[in-house]
């Protein structure tokens, strides 16, 4: 089953997606046997977070589409909001 961004949008309410978006930087670690990426886009002062099995070439000064939606996180009693990315392709 082809998962193309329309139809997760329809499907799912709170989604957003942001098309040519700037990558202004990008940060792999490790955690465990998964990589969390980190993405922080031109023009939004939230990252943007998914995970993968490895790594990956940067992403930093490339343009991407990105469908995600927003999700936060309590780390030591303070309230952390990052964008949840779904899906993520190079423009």
């Amino acid at each position: 089953m082809k998962s193309d961004s329309k139809s997760l949008l329809k499907k799912h309410a709170q989604l957003t997606e942001t098309e040519n978006a700037r990558v202004h930087s990008h940060v792999q670690r490790d955690e465990g046997d998964w990589v969390r990426h980190t993405l922080m886009l031109t023009g939004y002062d939230v990252p943007f977070v998914f995970r993968r099995k490895g790594v990956y070439r940067s992403l930093q000064g490339a343009r991407v589409n990105v469908t995600y939606y927003p999700h936060a996180e309590m780390v030591a009693g303070i309230e952390f909001e990052y964008m949840k990315v779904v899906r993520i392709k190079r423009a």
